[in-house]
């Protein structure tokens, strides 16, 4: 069940370097034209609505992560809902290649709030009231839970994707091998596996957005 995980190589030339190319060849390349097709259309409609309800909390200075989240945002998106396809690889599930994409996206946040707001940064780290035999703990615990931040981020994306992944395969299997011994079992079963399909293509894309969403929040509260 596991193996459908594995960094596999086609030819000499790893697989996860193919599914990190081919969502760019998908995007449609804007045109100098009056009138776009209604795909880019409808692309342009999301990032435009997307990048709006991210950024009104964020100040004007924040806005320059716009292209950068949103591109993040479609990618991810897009490497997750091909990743359900049947024999395809999907990246995301890689916590090597989550934890690259959180590390230095959380890395950013913290050293742009220590150069622009460094009083703001120190402050997090001791909430205002505490009684001075708890200012080391307290600090202990924010550092802490401030390096604990690109963990839950790869840790989430990949853990997510993975079991929904594994159940799939799970109950496909059930239903192929009940479909000889009790038909009706495996109509059920199937059943099952269809709304399990698709709360995963609910999860490829939700989850895609609470990544990007997370580095946000993290780039408001440094």
């Amino acid at each position: 069940f596991f193996d459908q995980f594995s960094l596999t190589t086609f030819m000499g030339i790893p697989l996860i370097a193919l599914a990190l190319t081919l969502p760019w060849i998908l995007f449609p390349t804007p045109q100098n034209r009056c009138l776009n097709n209604r795909l880019s259309t409808l692309q342009a409609w999301f990032i435009r609505q997307f990048t709006h309800q991210l950024f009104l909390p964020i100040n004007q200075g924040g806005h320059k992560w716009a292209l950068l989240l949103a591109s993040l945002l479609i990618f991810l998106i897009t490497l997750n809902l091909l990743g359900i396809l049947p024999y395809t690889f999907t990246p995301t599930t890689q916590l090597s290649m989550n934890m690259g994409l959180a590390i230095p996206l959380w890395l950013a946040t913290v050293l742009i709030g220590a150069r622009y707001q460094p009083n703001h940064t120190l402050a997090h780290l001791l909430p205002v009231g505490t009684p001075g035999l708890l200012i080391p703990i307290l600090i202990m615990i924010e550092t802490i839970s401030l390096f604990i931040r690109p963990i839950a981020l790869g840790v989430r994306l990949t853990a997510n994707l993975t079991a929904g992944h594994l159940l799939i395969q799970l109950i496909s299997t059930a239903a192929f091998h009940l479909l000889f011994i009790m038909p009706s079992v495996s109509l059920l079963t199937t059943t099952l596996l269809l709304l399990l399909t698709i709360l995963e293509l609910a999860v490829a894309i939700i989850q895609a957005y609470v990544f990007v969403l997370l580095v946000s929040l993290y780039l408001q509260d440094p």
